[in-house]
Order: C-alpha cells, then sequence, then structure tokens
C-alpha cells in the first residue's frame, strides 16, 4: 500500500518506515495553519487534517501536528537561545504533555485521531542544557527538545506512554487506524 506523508519531517519520515507494509512517498503540505478549535487535542486534529486534505490525491495521505503542552501553555520551536533557555526552566523538574494529532484520508475518507504521551524532565542542569542549545538541536522541535537526541538524555526523566508519539509520530495508532480502515 502507497501512503503519502505530508511532512518535512526528517524523523516522520524514519518513524513511518517501521511500517514496513507501506511505501512511502514524501510530499510536504505547504498549507497555512488555522486554528478555530479549542482544546489542544481538537487543535492538533484540525491542524493534521488540514495537513491531509492540502494534498491532493487518491493515495492514502497521512497529515499529522505535534505540540508540547505545560499547564495548558503551547510551547512551540524555540526561536532563539533565550527562548530556549527559558522552556527548558520551565520544564525541567516538571511533567508536561505531547501530543500528537494524525489525520488519514483516502478520497472520501478521512479518519482523525490523536495520541497523548506524559514526559517528565528532571531538574535544571546549565552545563547540558547550554551543550544541548549550542548543537542547534532545540530549534526545530516543538518543545525544543528531541527525545532521541544523545546530548538530552540526562534531562529526560521519565515517558508515560507512546514514545514514537515523543518523537512526532504515533506509529501504533497509525498502524491500528490503516488496519481496521483502509485494509
Amino acid at each position: 500500500m502507497n501512503l503519502i506523508l505530508a511532512s518535512a519531517s526528517p524523523r516522520r519520515r524514519e518513524l513511518i518506515k517501521k511500517l514496513d507494509y507501506l511505501s512511502v512517498t514524501v510530499c510536504p503540505s505547504n498549507v497555512e495553519e488555522i486554528i478555530t478549535k479549542n482544546t489542544p487535542c481538537e487543535i492538533v486534529m484540525e491542524l493534521a487534517e488540514q495537513k491531509a486534505s492540502s494534498i491532493i490525491s487518491n493515495e492514502l495521505t497521512l497529515g499529522a501536528d505535534t505540540m508540547v503542552f505545560l499547564d495548558d501553555l503551547k510551547l512551540g520551536k524555540p526561536t532563539t537561545e533565550a527562548d530556549a533557555r527559558r522552556m527548558f526552566h520551565a520544564l525541567c523538574g516538571r511533567t508536561h504533555e505531547v501530543i500528537t494529532g494524525i489525520c488519514l484520508k483516502k478520497r472520501d475518507k478521512t479518519i482523525s485521531a490523536y495520541e497523548r504521551s506524559f514526559v517528565t524532565f528532571n531538574d535544571y542542569n546549565d552545563e547540558i542544557i547550554n551543550n544541548y542549545i549550542k548543537t542547534g538541536k532545540p530549534f526545530d522541535k516543538a518543545g525544543g527538545y528531541g527525545a532521541q537526541d544523545e546530548e538530552f538524555s540526562p534531562i529526560l526523566k521519565n515517558i508515560t506512554g507512546d514514545y514514537d508519539n515523543v518523537l512526532g509520530l504515533p506509529v501504533q495508532l497509525i498502524d491500528r487506524l490503516i488496519r481496521e480502515n483502509f485494509s
């Protein structure tokens, strides 16, 4: 089965390869994201659907959107070193949510869902955080971190829920939805 991945994310490209029954074509969505929903779960599903719907194809298309929330405050991608430090100061020593909305679309059939995981960080450590920021890795990730980044691992205390979701794509959820709705 062919799947069009409406994402430019290299992490999502790698993660979707876990579903070895799929042949994946990458076609990044350049849709302008418009938020009309209120709750975090509704927002990520809405954005995922916008991305999937922006691709014109008869093939199965996957759109996804991941957001990081701390006490209902959305944390996007940091834009400066100071912004990254501010995020890490807020996140360290606490638990936050990572929510990914996905939308699978093929012709007239659209299935949307979300996955929610909880991530706990250890206390703030200047040396680790400064070295991580210097790698440049925080600037293309929601919340400013990649759970897979070796330099960041001393800060990461615990993940409750789907690890792949924290990386940006809940592969098990996608697999189940494809098998139930598009096989």
